[in-house]
């Protein structure tokens, strides 16, 4: 199909994800999966059967095609018949994965501070604290500005996080110490974290590699990312007794399921609850080894 073909309909699928606010890496995923899926049929996507849109499903499953990135496929095929060519047939046809949850990495306290130490330099040691301290994700870290911390009230605002939603998080004495050590270094003026042109932002890609870097000086042998720190983060908050509300709230998860998840993990909650066989131990007749 040539892109003087493909034009009008690509134009007016943006304009409906731009009506509708939707983020920028979405439109790039939506337009990307269309993409695929016309030069899969070799024609205009608009003129796909249901049994088109089953035989791209099979091709993606077949080539190795992870849930993600299946369910990011339905999402974008549902939005591109329902909402730009308005067949409501096709959502029928399109279903979900149940993909399987999966315990989150976790680091210990120790080993978060040997990560920090072994940070390559002052800005990735800032800017993967932040992600330990206050609980953000890479995405959130490198969008950081100056003027997002506020020392009077000892907060860090958050702009459009994920789901296009604000929120505050606390900004520690320690943090607030060592971001006022990296200002008086680099005196950044826009971007807190900028990148090699200071117009930009760091990279998330540049947070991931320092951060693996990091994390192999310190001698960690886990797959670790940025978003192993805020893992971390909700897990230690709810080992201090953090009511997991409170740490709904700070991570900016849209439900509870998704913070409850870390009850799973917080070893030390786990090991202060009392077994019931504790407390029929002095009923139990007392067993002892064949001689």
């Amino acid at each position: 199909m040539t892109n003087e073909a493909m034009s009008p309909l690509r134009r007016r699928m943006i304009e409906d994800m731009t009506i509708r606010k939707l983020a920028a890496k979405t439109q790039e995923g939506y337009i990307r999966t269309i993409k695929n899926f016309a030069l899969f049929l070799g024609r205009s996507p608009e003129t796909a059967s249901l049994e088109d849109i089953r035989r791209f499903q099979l091709h993606l499953a077949e080539n190795g095609a992870h849930a993600p990135m299946l369910n990011h496929s339905v999402s974008a095929l549902r939005f591109f018949f329902r909402v730009t060519l308005g067949r409501h047939d096709v959502i029928a046809h399109t279903t979900f994965i149940r993909e399987p949850r999966k315990l989150p990495v976790v680091l210990t306290p120790q080993e978060v501070a040997r990560l920090l130490n072994a940070a390559p330099g002052l800005k990735y040691k800032a800017a993967l604290s932040v992600a330990y301290g206050a609980g953000l994700r890479a995405a959130e870290v490198v969008s950081l500005k100056v003027s997002d911390i506020d020392s009077r009230r000892m907060i860090v605002r958050v702009e459009q996080g994920k789901g296009c939603k604000d929120r505050n998080v606390m900004l520690s004495p320690r943090l607030l110490e060592l971001l006022r050590t990296w200002w008086q270094v680099a005196r950044p003026e826009g971007w807190l974290f900028p990148g090699q042109n200071p117009v930009n932002p760091m990279t998330t890609r540049q947070l991931n590699r320092a951060c693996h870097t990091a994390a192999e000086a310190a001698g960690i042998e886990r797959n670790v990312s940025p978003h192993t720190l805020r893992h971390s983060f909700a897990t230690h908050l709810l080992e201090q007794n953090v009511d997991v509300r409170v740490i709904q709230v700070l991570l900016g998860h849209a439900k509870l399921d998704s913070t409850a998840l870390y009850t799973r993990v917080a070893t030390k909650t786990i090991r202060q609850v009392i077994s019931p066989l504790e407390h029929i131990a002095l009923k139990l007749k007392e067993i002892r080894p064949p001689t």
